[in-house]
């Protein structure tokens, strides 16, 4: 290793205690301090737990940016990873302390060709990364289990441990270049790749990746033209009636592997296929909505009732807030346009996310936004907005800064979110409140004042105080204090940095308590 990389792993370990420290959201913001410059992000039910900067995240080739994000967790430790694209490398992170993330590495860009764009999906433990823009990059593939090593000793994943995939490589067969997205349907063990330069006319390429050592391409469509972005499921819905007059051979689409393609640019619409069978793809129906600037990405609610769809330049275009439209998926063959959602401010959509029922959006300049599902579909939406957190305090206006994309799916309920400008944002819900076997939430005693902004705080009970415990939000005593017998203490809490806390009395209840001095 030369002595710059040496400097850089031991800058990158030794700055992880400076620059990670949790910032709850009090009044409708959270103040943050990185590398000594402190921010105030503005906030409604989301905390920050840590921030990664784009610097540590990328390497200097190019213009630093973030782009998209994913999550893996290990299936052996439980230990929860963020995926980050960049304009020239894919950075890995591991967050199971998501106070102090310790960045682990990075993938970096094929022949130092650098792109706005560079998605990644996760399958059977193997990361999966395309480029767009770039020429010949190929999809990545990467063996997530080494991440178990810790920290690579020069930052850099490389050689034998990144496999690249350029198509099945005999004559006449498709070529795998330079890629706009990559979706998998987990289910099947199926990647789509979608916006592929010279391969299908831009639309869906099918890679099936149950053997991560051995992509193999078993099919295409080119017939709807360029695919953006896509999800693709296997059919749980209700739709056992298969009308399209351009579909043969099918009777029902339950347990059918259902393609979404938005298909943005001068089509401009959702086009929905049945790809379960690779050799023969069968177009079923296509989704049209009002003013379309550019038709992006969308994804289904979990029962496969509802399409939730946005455009991502229809706010540019034609002065829309934040459009997010809802399609009734009742009848696959005649999808209905059922409700628009109209946010206040300008701010361009881009990817979306749900999650049981909320949809999580990742909305440029106005950040994350939390959409609560039964109001969205509603006739009277207005109030589907219930909970946020700006990655981008400066302006929530109709241009390419802050948020570009979110994961929500760590069964800690930690949320992990991609800014082009700041990295990486780890974040929990407010009123996650950890209450557990170990923590049991309960109001029988209070805390004043909370936030605490003093080097004291009061505890009063209802009953006896015997005994007080601290804990961080990770489970950790930090303050133990016994032989109270009183209703009411005082506590010093001289030692414990802004953030969020647990305090426990007499071993059995909690409240949360949050430091903001």
């Amino acid at each position: 290793m030369n002595i710059s990389k040496k400097l850089l792993l031991f800058f990158t370990i030794f700055t992880s205690s400076l620059i990670f420290a949790q910032s709850p959201c009090v009044g409708g913001f959270a103040t943050h301090t990185t590398n000594g410059v402190t921010t105030s992000y503005p906030c409604d039910g989301y905390d920050l737990l840590s921030r990664l900067p784009i610097a540590t995240l990328a390497t200097t080739l190019g213009n630093e940016e973030g782009s998209d994000i994913w999550g893996w967790t290990d299936p052996l430790t439980g230990k929860e990873y963020a995926i980050v694209g960049t304009t020239n490398s894919t950075a890995f992170v591991d967050i199971s302390d998501p106070i102090n993330p310790l960045f682990l590495g990075r993938i970096e860009t094929v022949n130092n060709n650098t792109s706005f764009w560079r998605d990644v999906k996760v399958y059977n433990n193997h990361a999966y990364i395309v480029a767009d823009g770039v020429g010949a990059h190929g999809m990545q593939v990467f063996d997530l289990t080494i991440l178990r090593n810790g920290v690579d000793s020069d930052l850099t994943f490389d050689g034998p441990q990144v496999l690249r995939f350029t198509g099945n490589g005999g004559t006449g067969d498709l070529t795998i270049g330079s890629c706009h997205n990559i979706v998998i349907n987990e289910s099947e063990g199926v990647a789509y790749l979608v916006g592929c330069s010279g391969a299908a006319s831009g639309g869906p390429v099918f890679v099936d990746i149950t053997n991560p050592s051995n992509p193999t391409v078993v099919g295409s469509y080119a017939a709807k033209g360029y695919t953006h972005d896509a999800q693709v499921i296997t059919y749980n819905g209700t739709d056992n009636n298969v009308t399209s007059p351009t579909v043969s051979g099918v009777s029902s689409y339950i347990g059918r592997e259902i393609l979404l393609a938005s298909n943005g640019g001068s089509n401009d619409r959702v086009v929905l296929l049945d790809v379960t069978e690779k050799n023969n793809p069968q177009f079923i129906s296509e989704i049209t909505y009002p003013n379309p600037g550019y038709a992006h990405q969308g994804w289904f609610t979990d029962d496969h009732r509802y399409f939730i769809f946005g455009d991502e330049t229809d706010e540019q275009n034609f002065g829309f807030g934040t459009r997010t439209f809802v399609f009734d998926m009742l009848d696959l063959d005649n999808p209905v346009l059922i409700s628009t959602y109209e946010a206040s401010f300008t701010a361009i959509d881009h990817n979306g996310y749900v999650k049981d029922d909320k949809f999580y959006l990742a909305n440029y300049r106005a950040g994350l936004r939390v959409l609560d599902i039964p109001t969205l579909i509603s006739t009277n939406n207005s109030n589907s907005e219930i909970g946020y957190f700006d990655t981008y305090p400066a302006s929530n206006s109709a241009n390419f800064n802050g948020a570009w994309s979110i994961y929500p799916y760590f069964s800690s309920g930690n949320i992990i979110v991609s800014d082009i400008e700041r990295g990486l944002f780890v974040l929990r819900p407010s009123d996650m409140a950890l209450s557990t076997d170990t923590f049991k939430i309960d109001n029988t005693f209070s805390i004043s004042p909370n936030p605490a902004t003093q080097s004291n705080i009061t505890i009063k009970a209802s009953a006896t105080i015997n005994t007080v415990e601290v804990y961080s939000i990770l489970g950790k005593k930090l303050i133990s204090k016994s032989n109270i017998n009183t209703d009411s203490c005082v506590l010093p809490i001289p030692d414990l940095s802004n953030g969020i806390y647990l305090v426990k009395i007499n071993n059995s209840v909690s409240k949360k308590l949050i430091v903001n001095n």
